[in-house]
This record gives C-alpha cells, structure tokens and sequence, in this order.
C-alpha cells in the first residue's frame, strides 16, 4: 500500500545464522593465530638485521683481543685462545702459530655465523693488507708494537722508532719497560732494578736486540712511525708528564729527566695517585 512505512532495519545489523557465526569465529581464531605467528618473526627477523660490532683496540695484546671475542661471541674462556693454535692463520714464518701483532686493531662485524676462527683470521687478514706479511714485515710489525706502547702521540711515536733504531745501529740494549712488562703479564709505569734481572727473552735491559715477537697488536701510525722513523739523534726518551716526553742523546740529561719522572711519581703517590 502506498502509506504503509517501510519495514525497518535491524538495529544491530542482519542476524547470522548459527553456521555463519562457527565460519566467522573459526577466521577470526586463524587471523589472530596467524598473527600471534607473524609478530615473533618480525621481530626475531629484525633483531637478527641488528648489527653488532667489536672494537678492538690499538696495542692491545692477544690475550686481551682472545677475551674480548669470548664475550662477544658468548662462548667460554680461552675459547679463543684454543682457536687461535688450531686456525690455518696467514702469518709470516717467524711468527710460528703466533698472531701476536697481527691482530689488527678495527672495528668488526659479528653475527650468528661468526666463529673464533674465522673472526681471527679476518684480523689477520687485514693486518697483510696493512702490513704485509714477509719476514721483513715481521721486524717492523715488533718494532711498531713497541713504539704502540712506548709512545702517546704520533710525533713521539717516530721519535720512539728512531731511538729503537740508533740504540739497535749502535749495538745497544733496548731498554724498555715495555716489553719487561709483556713478559710479566702487566702494564705499569714503575719498573724495578729486580724487573730488569728477570730471565726472559723480553728483558731488553739484559739482552740485546728485538724481543721475540711483537708485544701487542700496533696500530697503523705506529706501523707507519716504524717503517719511516724522523731523522734525530736520540738514543733515550722519557715521560717526564703526561704529555711531556723528552728525547735526547745526552746520557746525562736522560738521567737529569729519569729524575724529574721519578719525583713526579713519588709527589702522586703521596697525593693519592
């Protein structure tokens, strides 16, 4: 009939039947399970896409570079260290298994494939490419990693190669803490008259020449002040202050600054340092 209103819609929408309702719940069960799914692995996929890194310092010595690759690689102690006997290392003759300076000082990436072995023999790998590796690269890498510990900037790191290579030219000992130091397992400013009878092939106040091997792992500039050392004179060096070394070939003002250092380090420990 014209006047008769039209016939109203269900507020709450058309009414499903009891199979249309166990469809619609069974969809929505596998939507949400499917998505329950998905989310762990997006987010296992994205944390898989963070990059981790391991910087390895400049001078560090094997057993500082071996302990910080177990923690890296969260695998146990002297995991490394074991790694690093049994790996097929691209090393110079005279090193013999060693990688003691030819760990090379970077940043390296690290992820779930990464193994000690391979990790050491990247660094490696790129100390040849910085480096080289042949019997005359050797000396100059021992040389370096002197000159890496001994010396704070890159100026006194040539002037610390050049002392080497005057105290080697003239016959004389070396005479560094530092690879008294590396022999003893430490690093420490203060050396004893004992420290300097002790027997080890490292002891360069008793023996003459290069020690052994390397005593850490040089950097470039220090690889660079080895290779190319300023001209000079000097045969003795000393820090008297932090950044106050001084360089000489005068036997007796190296003794006039040994004694300044040593009044400098006697009035910190008095006060505290």
């Amino acid at each position: 009939m014209e006047n008769e209103p039209a016939p109203k819609r269900p507020a709450h929408g058309p009414r499903l039947t009891r199979r249309g309702r166990l469809l619609l719940i069974v969809t929505m069960a596998a939507t949400v399970a499917t998505a329950a799914v998905l989310v762990p692995l997006l987010l296992f996929r994205e944390e898989r896409r963070e990059p981790r890194s391991l910087l390895i310092p400049e001078g560090w010595r094997s057993s500082q570079v071996y302990a910080a690759v177990d923690k890296a690689l969260g695998v146990a102690p002297r995991t490394t260290e074991k790694a690093a006997g049994a790996a097929r290392l691209k090393l110079p003759p005279q090193a013999r298994g060693n990688p003691e300076g030819f760990l090379f000082p970077a940043t390296y990436p690290v992820d779930e494939k990464t193994t000690p072995a391979s990790l050491l023999s990247y660094m490696v790998d790129t100390a040849g490419k910085n480096f080289g590796i042949t019997r005359a690269a050797y000396r100059s890498v021992v040389i370096a990693s002197i000159v890496q510990a001994e010396a704070d900037t890159p100026e006194d790191m040539g002037k610390v190669a050049r002392v080497i290579d005057n105290r080697l030219a003239r016959g004389m000992p070396l005479q560094m803490d530092s690879t008294i130091n590396y022999a003893l397992k430490r690093s420490t400013l203060d050396t004893t008259h004992a420290d300097t009878r002790i027997n080890t092939p490292y002891n360069t106040y008793a023996r003459a020449g290069l020690p052994p091997t390397p005593i850490g792992n040089p950097g470039r500039q220090a690889m660079n002040a080895a290779l190319s050392p300023p001209p000079g004179k000097w045969l003795y060096f000393v820090t008297v202050a932090p950044g106050d070394t001084r360089f000489t070939d005068s036997y007796a003002e190296q003794r006039k600054n040994v004694a300044e250092f040593n009044a400098n380090r006697r009035g910190a420990s008095k006060n505290g340092g």
